[in-house]
């Protein structure tokens, strides 16, 4: 790969000079990155199988398509504005530098919301899979809070080392992962289930026919992480093309893979199976009163390619989970670095080591609030699934949801008052614009069915999460621009440097 190439160690740097490893990440690094954190593994044989069942909506492939339009559509200005503004803070910047600093620090403290609710919800999932496959496998019993003790132990370790090995890492975890599942799909083309290739997924009057907005917005987790290539712009060889390829690339590559693997995965059981409790049971997927869909694509993989296959996905599920722990270690660090750096948050975020070119102490101090958040949890004998998984990662879905919506407004306002850039009126107006009014749908559909998302059913009665979730994601903008507005006002040497990198700001900035 290319990122074994030798690069230069960056130079120890304190303050605002604070400079990230320069020159570490091509576009092969980033598109492992990207795909990494939306975890193909877990995403088919978790989010979509779960999705067929909690919605009984049989088109989940379909919704596919048009979120891959809808992200493309949001892709072709982010890459464009990822060519003029290099940035670890990413979201932060671009809202800063297309909306304004005040928003752009709203922005801010949405994505350190999201971002850190997302990785540490999945330690929920990851200690139990870690759980159960060393305990059916290894005979080693452990609570589930120990295996994420030992992930989190792992993850903090690698946060602040260099950026490529990190990169190498999430290559080799990503790589085993989309076999297995590739695998997988290649075995039930050739041996279908009870009701053969059937082409129902792809249906559109299937897929808007039942909960339409509630698999959209199961449909659109699937997605997150693909928005964090712009996260490692200051880390790339050529940020002016590599985020942009990268992007694109992983946008492409995971709208395709999960339309074709989530209809395999219906397939396999039965377009009409999969989404129906009782059939589940008397097909062999799940015991009786508990219908779990996560077992289809283990027990349908295994029937067709054997135990040694079962085996090693049952291993490869649980780190599937670790390389999204990683990935978005990564991004929560990058952010907190960048807010450090321009004086948001303490200086000391701002802080990287001087050999390895690390955000040491945002890595770390992300390490240790994971590790508190899920003791809590553990304390307090709660599910780690059903609570911590499914609380905080639908929160931090709802959270990038509503980053992507702003950023995508954010691009159109950068390009109107930079003409000059020379680009057309696509690029610069026209599909941000569309993305953004389409992705506000997608946030309305998002916060409409936000009860089904952490409850798991479309008929649940509205559970007090459902409030104080997205209460949290929106009262941290709010506050978010309450620190931005004090800080025009009363620290104006920062506020001029809000989104701009630890950069001296132009004049009148």
């Amino acid at each position: 790969m290319s990122s074994t190439e030798s690069a230069p160690a960056p130079a120890r740097a304190t303050g605002e000079s604070a400079k990230l490893h320069r020159r570490a990440l091509g576009v092969p690094d980033l598109v492992f990155f990207i795909v990494a954190a939306s975890a193909p593994l877990t995403a088919v044989a978790g989010g979509q199988a779960a999705t067929y069942l909690v919605t009984g909506n049989r088109g989940v492939p379909f919704m596919f398509v048009p979120l891959g339009i809808i992200l493309a559509l949001f892709a072709v200005g982010y890459a464009a504005m990822s060519r003029h503004v290099a940035n670890a803070g990413a979201f932060y910047s671009y809202v800063a530098r297309g909306l304004g600093k005040v928003p752009g620090v709203g922005a801010a403290f949405v994505a350190l919301i999201a971002y850190n609710a997302m990785q540490i919800g999945i330690y929920g999932l990851f200690g139990v899979a870690m759980g159960a496959f060393m305990g059916s496998q290894l005979g080693i019993e452990l609570p589930w809070w120990a295996w994420c003790l030992i992930g989190a132990g792992v993850i903090g370790v690698l946060g602040v080392l260099q950026i490529d090995l990190n990169a190498r890492v999430l290559a080799v975890a990503l790589i085993l992962e989309v076999i297995v599942v590739a695998l997988f799909d290649l075995a039930v083309l050739a041996d279908p289930g009870p009701q053969g290739l059937s082409l129902v997924g792809f249906d559109p009057t299937v897929a808007f026919g039942a909960a339409a907005g509630a698999t959209l917005t199961f449909c659109v987790a699937s997605f997150v992480g693909f928005e964090s290539a712009a996260i490692y712009s200051e880390e790339c060889r050529d940020p002016r093309r590599t985020v942009a390829r990268a992007t694109f690339i992983a946008v492409g590559l995971i709208a395709l893979f999960y339309a074709l693997s989530s209809w395999l995965l219906a397939v396999a059981a039965g377009p009409d199976t999969i989404v129906d409790p009782a059939r589940l049971v008397e097909a062999g997927f799940a015991t009786a009163g508990n219908p779990d869909p996560t077992t289809v694509l283990f027990v349908a993989g295994a029937e067709r390619l054997g135990a040694i296959w079962g085996s090693a996905a049952a291993l490869l599920f649980a780190t599937s989970l670790f390389a999204a722990l990683l990935s978005f270690h990564n991004a929560v660090a990058r952010y907190a670095f960048a807010l450090g750096r321009e004086g948001v948050l303490p200086r000391a975020f701002g802080y990287v080591h001087a050999i390895t070119g690390a955000p040491v102490i945002s890595s770390l101090a992300q390490t240790v609030l994971a590790v508190s958040v899920v003791g809590v949890f553990a304390l307090a004998a709660a599910d780690p699934v059903l609570t911590l998984f499914t609380w905080l990662t639908n929160l931090g879905a709802l959270g990038v949801l509503l980053l992507m919506t702003v950023t995508s407004f954010a691009v159109v306002g950068y390009f109107r008052r930079r003409p000059e850039e020379g680009l057309g009126r696509w690029t610069t107006a026209v599909a941000p614009a569309v993305a953004g009014a389409l992705l506000l749908v997608v946030l309305v559909l998002g916060v409409a069915n936000f009860n089904v998302l952490i409850t798991g059913s479309t008929e649940a009665p509205t559970s007090a999460m459902t409030i104080v979730l997205p209460a949290i994601l929106f009262g941290g903008g709010l506050l978010g621009l309450a620190v931005g507005a004090i800080l025009k006002v009363r620290r104006s040497e920062v506020y001029r440097r809000i989104g701009e990198g630890g950069a001296e700001p132009p004049e009148g900035a």
